[in-house]
């Protein structure tokens, strides 16, 4: 089935035609690389943030060619993309990537070698003068996957950053960064913390901080309740302020939930209004912040913990000018609500087959 056959909500969640991968993974990458840019063009984070957004973005952008490497010519199986909320891979695509790699000695003492597949394919197309066999194919795109994707670039459930200096105007001596991919949504999520550290060598305690941003802020959750949970148990860690940013649903022809940008374009797409490559991208930002601190506690076991104010929420949607005017004709009333208008992006164009 070509790419031309995608033109309902109704389609299968299985990507399950050549066309098909292509047209998903160059749509995913197109539009990861396009927020990218927007969110530094719109100081939607800070210079330092920026770079660790674009890390992030990074691996994720590497899992899902590492997929289009791992499906593109299996007979056997399809690669899963969530339809609800989300546009994105269902997050046991990760984990089987993760697992692959584990075992890749083994599978790759069983694969044909690469000069003998070589031999083949040049028998096959100059003297046989016959295509390449699916099956052949699915051996060379292998060879291909187990010997060039490297596990440590897998964007796994949980990615934790690296401790830094804050910049200069955040208030903080410190900053850390994770993500996670919640398993609920199936979306990814990128954090930020500032704050101060009551010790001398933050390097004898960073190794507690990662364990307990693993347990406990490692999941879609109320912003305030993570923030707690984490002062709370780390006492000497004086958080300041938590930033989260959910990056989707990616709003696009695969997608199948209640969203009210998703059902405008899937509508439009289906009336030729607009073409099948037609996208679009939200983006919410949730930022709690410490307004005060206070002492709980006995004489020998006192901590200092934060007084959070209420969490501070943005909405965002990007999307290329022509959607864009789509979405304030069909939900003037999303578009109204937006922190700022919505942002334009470039527009994908995919050669249809």
């Amino acid at each position: 089935m070509s790419i031309n056959h995608i033109v309902t909500p109704l389609d299968s969640a299985i990507l399950d035609s050549k066309e098909q991968y292509v047209f998903y993974h160059q749509m995913v990458d197109f539009a990861l690389k396009e927020l990218i840019v927007a969110v530094q063009r719109q100081k939607i984070c800070n210079e330092q943030e920026v770079l660790l957004f674009k890390q992030y973005c990074d691996l994720l952008l590497y899992s899902v060619e590492a997929m289009r490497i791992k499906y593109m010519y299996d007979e056997e199986d399809n690669m899963k993309v969530d339809l609800t909320e989300s546009g994105f891979p269902n997050y046991l695509e990760f984990r089987y990537l993760f697992n692959d790699l584990e075992l890749r000695d083994e599978y790759v003492s069983k694969l044909t070698p690469i000069t003998a597949l070589k031999e083949e394919f040049l028998d096959t197309l100059l003297r046989k003068k016959e295509p390449i066999k699916k099956s052949k194919l699915f051996q060379a795109a292998s060879i291909v996957y187990y010997t060039s994707v490297n596990k440590q670039y897998i964007f796994n459930r949980f990615v934790q950053g690296k401790i830094l200096e804050a910049p200069k105007d955040s208030k903080s001596d410190l900053m850390t960064s994770w993500s996670f991919y919640d398993v609920s949504h199936n979306r990814p999520f990128i954090c930020f913390m500032y704050f101060n550290y009551d010790g001398n060598r933050i390097e004898d305690h960073k190794e507690e901080i990662y364990d307990v941003l693993k347990t406990v802020a490692d999941r879609d959750m109320a912003l305030d309740m993570m923030a707690h949970a984490i002062d709370r148990k780390l006492p000497k860690v004086f958080p300041k302020l938590i930033k989260r940013i959910d990056l989707g649903p990616l709003h696009n022809v695969f997608a199948k939930d209640e969203n009210m940008v998703t059902h405008a374009i899937l509508k439009s797409i289906a009336k030729k209004e607009v073409p099948l490559e037609a996208y679009a991208l939200s983006l919410k930002t949730e930022e709690v912040l410490s307004k005060s601190e206070f002492k709980e506690g006995g004489f020998f076991n006192k901590q200092i913990l934060q007084h959070w104010d209420d969490v501070f929420k943005q909405n965002y949607v990007l999307a290329p000018h022509r959607v864009i005017q789509l979405l304030y004709n069909k939900t003037p009333e999303i578009m109204n609500s937006l922190a700022k208008p919505p942002i334009e992006i470039a527009e994908l164009k995919i050669k249809k087959i």
